[in-house]
């Protein structure tokens, strides 16, 4: 097969699925729905794996397909960009997708809508890979804008539930804001170098000397203004602050596609938009510093949240942000290629913990925390892998995000300064909330005594194998995706960075092995210390939370339990002084004035009008008579007056 065909294949196949289901799937396909996505899906894996392999080998692919726009000076194209950040991306995007298919044949099974759902999955899957494989900054934006219409299609797909149409509406409408700077600038890509085509766009930068453009009143380097514009669509993507408030929400749709879209692809966008502009971030040290601080502050604000958390899936919500914040962190720093491989080990971990989350619910019917405990002994298989992916997650030494945190930690610190060493303090306290949020979670589910009734407990018991066997191959990833990046410090060169170093590059670290051992040590510690910490509050001592909660009155424990109030703040500044100026100007003026003074005042006058007209249609003879004699007569007056003058 012409390797080419390979290329085309690898969205064309989910693209099928999503035709298939999406025009046929209500009358005839119906429950068997998952079969053709599934397949589809699992080929694009398959042909994903045979694309690692030539990359692997040297055999990279640039090129065209067809001619997409051509007007005036602007040429866009539908290619691909086939290298080793690709491929990275292939691999990860198709096996979640694939596992999350086969899992929601057990998770979904009986939903009205369930062709629907599948239907939306492809069009996803599809969309996620267009994006990834793009070889222009246009295409790249229609994969953007297709994951979000996809994620707001999935996450109202109960959409008679209010909670999950307002999710729904809220994740489109945060996004618009982040596209809205992306969009802009793409245009000023485009009106700077006269091409949206990566490679000539990258090309030309080099040597590049960027000029000083005024931006409302303030002097900044042109190359600053496109990187911080293409950084907002990666902060509202991959749900950074301040357009964080969507993600959390989002957990109002189906739990598979919380995994497939919220944890392992679609947020992972972002991070992936920022590796892929490196030759133009990197000329920016101002872009590069907000984003590393945009990054750091993201991650050590979630992780705070997830603290006091009770639903399941929102606690591994907010560690999806706080993760996302070490990724961007990464960029931040130049360590494009750390950034990567924590989004790799990342998509494993936590769409185990997503999809281990959803196998308690389905079998708790509940999503409080609170109201589970001792599910160890009625779901092993559940509790041990969501054990692991806790360990992966927590930096737990050999395990996948023991290299890949490590490694981000390391760059950090490494990268020089007290911007590097304040970045490094920062992610090192992450990860002991991370390691504490993640083991309270152990806890309060899988241990201690069940709290929701011992009528439920009477049913609990394991899920099928269609919702286990993906978990298990899930547990696989979570354990040893990470071995492919081992540091240098262990004797062997970093396989993962050499790999995409190509595309990347990698930063040079401005320390010593010495400091690297205890970069890595400290890190090891806080771990330990956060598990141990939450074994002591909800495994030995249940009491001491509630007195913690309640120091200083309580108001530490209610601003963490309700997110910092930041939607509030939100619902005040923005949303309702938008509504009020929809009411006082949009309806009253604009609609109530103009529109309806035009729509409805114009057939009025007329009416109006055809009143008086229709007076002089009284079907009486002499009437007309006397009328057209009349206007006999002032013809005549007119014409003998015209002539006179």
């Amino acid at each position: 097969m012409d390797i080419t065909m390979v290329h085309i294949l690898i969205p064309a196949l989910p693209f099928l699925a999503f035709l298939v289901n999406g025009l046929l799937g209500a009358r005839l396909i119906r429950d068997q729905a998952h079969w053709v996505a599934t397949l589809a899906v699992a080929g694009s894996w398959v042909l994903s794996v045979m694309t690692l392999m030539d990359v692997l080998h040297g055999k990279t692919f640039y090129g065209n397909i067809y001619t997409w726009i051509s007007s005036g000076g602007l040429d866009v194209s539908v290619g691909f960009s086939i290298d080793p950040l690709t491929a990275v991306m292939l691999i990860v995007v198709t096996t979640v997708s694939t596992l999350v298919h086969v899992y929601s044949v057990g998770y979904m099974h009986g939903e009205r809508g369930y062709w629907r759902f599948y239907a939306y999955l492809s069009l996803f899957t599809f969309s996620m890979l267009m994006l990834v494989m793009s070889n222009n900054f246009v295409q790249l934006f229609f994969g953007w804008e297709a994951v979000g219409l996809c994620s707001y299609l999935l996450i109202g797909f109960y959409y008679d539930k209010e909670a999950a149409a307002v999710a729904g509406s809220k994740a489109f409408i945060v996004n618009r804001f982040g596209d809205f700077g992306f969009a802009l600038g793409v245009f000023l890509v485009f009106l700077t170098f006269g091409s949206l085509d990566y490679r000539t766009v990258f090309a030309a930068l080099s040597g590049w000397e960027s000029p000083v453009v005024e931006v409302f009143g303030l002097e900044a380097d042109l190359v600053t203004v496109i990187a911080l514009l293409l950084f907002c669509g990666a902060v509202g993507k991959s749900a950074q602050i301040p357009l964080h408030v969507w993600l959390p929400d989002a957990m109002e749709g189906p739990t598979p596609v919380s995994a497939l879209i919220h944890a392992a692809t679609m947020v992972t966008a972002g991070v992936f938009l920022v590796a892929r502009c490196n030759p133009l971030f990197n000329l920016s040290a101002t872009a590069m510093s907000t984003v590393a601080i945009v990054g750091a502050i993201t991650s050590l604000f979630a992780a705070t949240i997830a603290l006091v958390q009770n639903d399941i899936k929102r606690v591994v919500a907010y560690s999806t942000i706080s993760q996302l914040g070490y990724m961007v962190l990464a960029c931040g720093v130049g360590a494009y290629s750390a950034g990567i491989f924590h989004l790799y080990t990342h998509a494993f971990f936590k769409a185990l913990l997503f999809l281990g989350a959803g196998s308690v619910i389905h079998a708790v019917h509940d999503q409080d925390i609170r109201n589970m405990g001792g599910l160890f002994k009625h779901m092993k298989i559940t509790a041990i892998t969501f054990w692991i992916a806790s360990l992966s997650i927590s930096g737990f030494p050999l395990l996948a995000g023991f290299f890949s945190k490590d490694e981000i930690l390391w760059m950090a610190y490494a990268s020089g300064g007290v911007q590097g060493k304040l970045l490094w303090l920062v992610g090192t306290l992450v990860a002991l909330l991370t390691a504490f949020y993640s083991f309270r979670l152990i806890f309060l589910t899988f241990h201690g005594e069940f709290r929701g009734g011992h009528e439920k407990e009477h049913h609990l018991h394991e899920s099928s194998p269609v919702i286990t066997v993906p978990l298990i191959i899930l547990c696989v990833g979570a354990v040893a995706s990470g071995w492919v990046g081992l540091p240098p410090v262990f004797g062997m060169e970093n396989q993962f960075a050499h790999f995409l170093q190509p595309v990347l590059g990698h930063p040079e670290a401005h320390g010593t092995h010495a400091e690297e051992w205890m970069v890595m040590g400290v890190s090891v510690a806080v771990g330990l210390l956060g598990i141990g910490a939450a074994w002591v509050l909800y495994g030995r001592r249940s009491d001491l939370p509630a007195r913690l909660g309640a120091l200083a009155n309580g108001v530490p424990y209610r601003w963490l339990l309700n997110k910092y109030y930041v939607d509030e703040l939100y619902n005040l500044v923005f949303i309702r002084a938008t509504v009020a100026a929809a009411r006082n100007v949009l309806v009253a003026v604009t609609d109530g004035a103009v529109i309806e003074g035009i729509v409805n005042g114009v057939p009025a006058m007329i009416g109006r009008i055809s009143e008086k007209v229709r007076g002089l249609q009284t079907g009486v003879l002499h009437h007309y008579a006397s009328i057209m004699a009349f206007g006999v007569l002032l013809l005549f007056a007119i014409v003998i007056g015209w002539g006179g003058g």
